[in-house]
Order: C-alpha cells, then structure tokens, then sequence
C-alpha cells in the first residue's frame, strides 16, 4: 500500500510541463532567429560546436531531476506487512440523567457537572470499546450515536445541560428502553449500560426495564449523583442572579439521591450500584466492574507500518543534476568523431 506523507508536494509537479512549454518556446525563438539571422545551414556551420541535442537532453534530465526531487519531498510511503491484531472490547451506553435535580450542588460543581466529568475520566479507560450516550429527564434521547472516536464523545458530552430535555422528570425506565435500541444487535461483543442518576421522582418501571436488559445479556450498572441528606435546587433568575425552585408553600425545594432505587435497577440489571460523593465520586469501582467483563477478541488485519522511500528519489534527482552539470552544451572533438547525436553535417 502506497502513500505520501506531505502529498502537497505534489502540485509541484505542475511546474514541469509549465518549464517544457517556456523550453519548447525559447528553442522555437532560437531558430526563428537563425532563420533572421541568415541560412540556418551556414549559421550552423559557423557555429560546429553548438548542440541542439545535447540542450535537449540537458533539459530532460533537469525536468526528470525536479520530477523526482518532487516527489521526494511528498516522502512515498510503502506498508511494509500485514499483522494480525488482537483487539478486545464491550459496547457500552451512559445514560445520563439532566433534569432539573441534577443542578443541585451537593456533588461540587454540581451534580450533572460531576457526572460530566466521571463520563469523560470513563473515557479515558476504554480502549477498543465502543460507546453511544443517551440523556434523559422526563423523555431520552439518543444524543451520541456509537463510536470508537472518544474525542467525537468529549465534544458531544460538552454540549450537554439541563436545558438539553425541556420535559422534566426522571424516566430512567425510558433511557434504558433506548440504551437497549441503540446497542448494535449483531454484535457479538460484551454490552453494558451505565445510568448515572441521582434516582429521584421516577416515573416509569426502571426495573423492570433493567430486567429486561439483563435477559438480552445487557449488564445494567448505576452510578448515583447526589447526597442522601439532598440539597435545594438552583436556577438562574431573568436578572442573572442566583435563585432556588420553591414549592407551593414557598419552601425550596430539596432533591436527594434515592440510593434504593439506583441499587435495585442495578440488582434487576445484573450491574453494580456505586453512590458518588465529594471526596470520591466511585469512578474507579465503576470502570473495574466493567473491565472485568468478559471481553470479546476480534482479530483485524491491517497494516502495521509505513517505511520512507523518499531517499531513493532524492537519490536519483541528484545523480541526473549532477550527469546534468557534467553535460556541456557544445560538442567535444571527441563527440565530433563518435557522431554521437547522428548529426550529419549541421544539427537541426
């Protein structure tokens, strides 16, 4: 397999045919002006040691020189072998919960922050795995369809807030219906779905959902945001300052993460429930269940490695510069008798 490392070089190669027209034009102008200047057979034998041949063959060992040198510089690459690579796997789904409760800052920044920021160090766990994101609040959507490009999942992962789903609630039940949908079904490979929630107000059968899961050989793990002990719920008021929601009576209203339920989605889903705090957010117990997964070995062919060619180019370019310096435009008296050129009485 060939390819070129800086392929820009190549438009250089415009130039030669640009440099074969201003050649062609000046040797016309040349006879042209012999022509002017008197007969071209007396002109040429005034001048015997002048070699219109040997112009020429300088100039295509200089077009042949810079045609290499081009394609020197662009450094051709040749894939030297093929190996078999080994690479393992799971497809994994994060539901993320952004509805409203997620602002509150028991979890510093806050929880959806917090969790942002678990979901991208999970990222920098997976290797060969794939992954999908689904948000979720009173309604789930898919917001990142599967993929092995984790820096594609950063990007998406940034854009997330909790005005990402306009209708509030928690349907964890409904994130895991489409976590389930959007895992690849002819996959042979291990698959996973990890919500990250703080548990409060579900409105649907989560667990019955995470059963069901479980029977399609889908492990279900949770990861809890939040405090038990709950923490009111911030908004930015029109005037840009800071407000908390309140309820009919005017109290603020306290969101807490409901740690039982998390836990038996989790149980239902033949997963693990890991309750994040301050100090230690349960990441790393979180990426060791799911590492230990049985992972399934895919063998890929493909090339492992690209060698350089360019010296062998630059190599030529300099040897027909340098047969190039050594050729002289007049004819030497040795080439005189050799009749080198096939020339006859004068060159034409």
């Amino acid at each position: 397999m060939l390819r070129f490392a800086y392929p820009l070089f190549l438009w250089g190669l415009c130039l030669i045919p640009i440099y074969g027209l201003l050649f062609w034009s000046r040797m016309n102008w040349k006879k042209k002006a012999i022509k002017r200047f008197g007969d071209p057979r007396l002109v040429h034998q005034l001048m015997p040691d002048k070699s219109n041949n040997r112009v020429r063959t300088k100039f295509f060992l200089m077009a042949g020189a810079f045609m290499f040198l081009v394609i020197g510089l662009s450094n051709p690459q040749i894939g030297s072998r093929y190996e078999e690579v080994k690479r393992e796997g799971i497809d994994l789904v994060i539901a993320l919960d952004v509805s409203n409760s997620m602002m509150a800052e028991d979890i510093r920044p806050s929880r959806l922050e917090r969790a942002k920021q678990a979901i991208a160090k999970l990222l920098d766990k997976l290797n060969d795995d794939q992954i999908g994101i689904v948000i979720f609040a009173g309604d789930a959507y898919l917001q990142l369809p599967f993929t092995s490009d984790f820096a594609a999942a950063r990007m998406f992962l940034s854009g997330v807030s909790s005005e990402s789903i306009q209708t509030q609630g928690t349907a964890i039940g409904s994130a895991i219906d489409l976590s389930v949908q959007a895992l690849p079904k002819s996959s042979t490979r291990s698959r996973a779905i990890v919500v990250i929630s703080d548990g409060e107000n579900h409105e649907d059968d989560a667990i019955e959902a995470a059963k069901a899961a479980k029977g399609k050989g889908i492990v279900v793990h949770t990861l809890g945001i939040g405090s038990e002990q709950g923490a009111p719920i911030p908004f930015t008021e029109e005037s840009g300052g800071k407000g908390y929601r309140r309820d009919d009576s005017g109290n603020p209203v306290i969101s807490a993460m409901n740690p039982t339920m998390l836990a038996e989605i989790a149980s239902a889903g033949g997963g693990k429930f890991v309750p994040a705090s301050n100090s230690d957010i349960g990441l790393e117990t979180l990426v060791d269940q799911i590492s230990s997964m049985q992972k399934t070995e895919m063998g890929t062919r493909a090339f492992t490695d690209y060698e350089d060619r360019f010296q062998y180019f630059l190599g030529l370019a300099l040897l027909l510069f340098l047969v190039e310096l050594l050729i002289s435009e007049r004819r030497s008296a040795r080439s005189k008798r050799m009749n080198l050129f096939g020339t006859k009485n004068a060159e034409k």
